[in-house]
């Protein structure tokens, strides 16, 4: 165990770097023709697969372009060799861009028609990719394929087959340093909230289409980068290399090793590459074992074999005593002043087809005020915060915060105007620690670009540093400090619900939505529910909650508002609201002579029960 403790201490990347390292070396040590190529051969595919990983395991796009944008690298470099340039790092670069703009133009259709057009478009590109090199015979030889791609260079001098395996390598361990520079920075984190949902992306500031597009055209840049080393490698390509048989390869190697893992496309090619491809009689029925891949992967390897490596390191962690949290704080920091502004909702109405879930309806949440909206199930409590939110347009009316108009808002923008919430079923992504969570609502902030973090720049590093000082001081805000490192979707229900109202605040939100933010947690969970409530309250933010539990409505809201078919029916304090007849007919069902607070609560908490 003490030779365990040891290699954790040690940073994550340095034992992938030393078998690359040692990958490296071999043909020093007189590694054999046939190995040597596919080594070679294993590190091509691993490129293809991590631009997989990027897009589907991270991003959550299902696409199968990369063996489109692989044949694209791999014509253009031997285009380019054709015609004289035959520099392997220009070629890398070109053949890199061509690709990356192949992703863009497929991708830009592919993900306005949504749902399942980027898999379909990806999945014709494919299919189209022998049917364009025909149309272009004269340029790419069509169906016989290109030849006379001459022995690379690098500074004028030309590569051996030693010197040629030495830059697949190089290549290789360069851009999965680059890949996992980008998973673990903002960008990864931003990836994996999209993967998990497009509504808690957006309600984070982040655009949906542009981090779906990012993703997609990202995993064909190392696509490219391997058709480039594809075409040098043997000086000849056939349009048969780039068919659907490659595609299917590409997806199975993904699933066996781990589509959410950077080290995964790694592992997944070298059990493609070394295993049934050794076989001639396996690409007779190369789709049918493919096909048995991606079954047997996803049915008795969920997560691939990166899934069983972590859950081996987490037994040898408890086992080594490495997994234990420290215990919570017992006194919670003041909240910082936080600087509410006034959300007015006025005249707004909504209707969905032949339902009209909303009708002339005007709210105000004032700062320094917990304003609660209540009312029964299908009276429009959720629909007017997915219409302050942007994920609905009105039809009619207006909605400010702070006296900007948020109704026309795609929900991104309304979150970066500073508009925070949390949801009735939380929703966490998969993946990331309770400290990545909370940061992750901070995509709306100062930004540092791609290549920020590609290359660690300064920027990066001070909004990464930034990320991690905010998110550590709310979740010392919410008693969670000591669960910094453990898994966001692993905790409980209630924990849950505070994470979440923590990733609200980690912006210091103009206005807080919280969306029956109290259901399920038990009364102490309440308790302290409350309690965080009533401290941003005090700190100046404005606050809308949405609720069932009457209890905490009338210990914590300043004002009621109440809906009932899709209007409001009566608004006021809490001592108005108990009272009102309509409101005891309507949403509780009791005749207003006999009732009184405890009665009230009572049966608007055994209603809740049964839902």
């Amino acid at each position: 165990m003490v030779v365990w403790r040891t290699l954790r201490a040690a940073p994550s990347w340095v034992p992938p770097l030393l078998i690359g390292v040692v990958v490296l070396v071999l043909p020093g040590i007189g590694l054999d023709f046939a190995t040597s190529r596919q080594i070679q051969l294993t590190c091509i595919l691993a490129l293809i697969v991590s631009g997989l990983n990027l897009s589907l395991g991270y991003a959550g796009q299902l696409a199968l372009g990369q063996a489109a944008m692989y044949a694209a690298g791999a014509y253009t470099a031997g285009l380019m060799s054709i015609a004289g340039y035959t520099d392997i790092l220009l070629q890398l670069l070109v053949a890199g861009l061509v690709a990356l703009a192949v992703g863009v133009l497929t991708g830009i259709p592919g993900l306005r028609l949504g749902s399942w057009s980027l898999a379909m478009t990806s999945f014709f590109l494919v299919l189209l990719v022998p049917d364009v090199l025909s149309v272009f015979e004269n340029v790419t030889g069509g169906h016989s394929g290109l030849s006379g791609i001459a022995g690379a260079t690098l500074f004028g001098s030309v590569l051996d087959p030693n010197s040629f395996y030495i830059v697949i390598v190089i290549v290789a361990i360069l851009w999965f340093a680059v890949l996992r520079n980008i998973v673990v920075s903002r960008h990864g984190v931003a990836f994996r909230v999209l993967k998990q949902s497009p509504v808690l992306a957006s309600s984070v500031g982040i655009s949906v289409f542009r981090m779906k597009l990012l993703g997609y055209a990202l995993g064909a840049f190392p696509a490219g980068l391997a058709g480039a080393l594809f075409a040098n490698l043997d000086g000849y390509l056939s349009p048969e290399t780039f068919s659907f048989t490659l595609a299917t390869s590409v997806l199975a190697a993904s699933i066996l090793g781990g589509s959410a893992s950077v080290y995964g496309a790694a592992v997944g090619a070298a059990i493609i590459q070394l295993g049934p491809n050794q076989s001639s009689a396996f690409q007779q029925y190369a789709l049918v074992f493919y096909g048995a891949f991606l079954i047997a992967g996803g049915v008795l390897l969920g997560g691939g074999f990166a899934q069983l490596f972590r859950r081996l390191v987490a037994r040898l962690d408890r086992a080594a005593g490495l997994d234990t949290q420290p215990t919570a704080s017992a006194v919670a920091p003041d909240i910082p002043a936080l600087h509410g502004a006034e959300l007015a909702v006025s005249g707004v109405a909504k209707a969905f087809g032949g339902n009209q879930a909303l009708r002339d309806v005007s709210i105000t949440a004032r700062p320094g005020r917990v304003t609660a909206l209540i009312g029964p199930n299908g009276s429009g409590k959720t629909t007017m915060l997915n219409m302050i939110c942007g994920f609905y347009r009105t039809d009619a009316g207006r909605i400010t915060v702070g006296g900007t108009q948020l109704q026309r808002l795609p929900a991104h923008h309304v979150a970066r105007a500073g508009v925070a919430r949390t949801f009735q079923t939380p929703n966490l992504p998969e993946g990331v620690s309770v400290l990545e969570a909370v940061a992750s609502g901070r995509c709306s902030t100062a930004r540092a670009s791609l290549l920020d973090a590609v290359l660690r720049l300064p920027r990066f590093r001070r909004v990464r540093d930034a990320d991690i000082a905010e998110a550590l001081r709310v979740l010392e805000l919410v008693g969670m400090t000591h669960l910094r490192d453990a898994e966001a979707v692993s905790l409980p229900l209630g924990m849950r619900r505070l994470l979440e109202v923590a990733r609200a605040l980690v912006t210091r939100p103009s206005v807080l939505l919280l969306d029956e933010a109290a259901s399920g947690l038990d009364e102490d969970e309440v308790d302290r529910l409350a309690e965080l409530i009533r401290r941003i309250r005090d700190a100046g933010g404005t606050v809308l909650l949405v609720e069932h539990n009457f209890r905490l409505i009338l210990a914590l809201a300043d004002e009621i508002f109440v809906l009932a078919h899709g209007q409001v029916i009566a608004s006021g304090p809490p001592e108005v609201i108990e009272r009102d007849p309509r409101v005891l007919s309507e949403y509780l069902g009791v005749r207003s002579d006999d009732a009184r607070l405890p009665e009230v609560a009572d049966a608007l908490e055994t209603k809740a029960g049964e839902r």
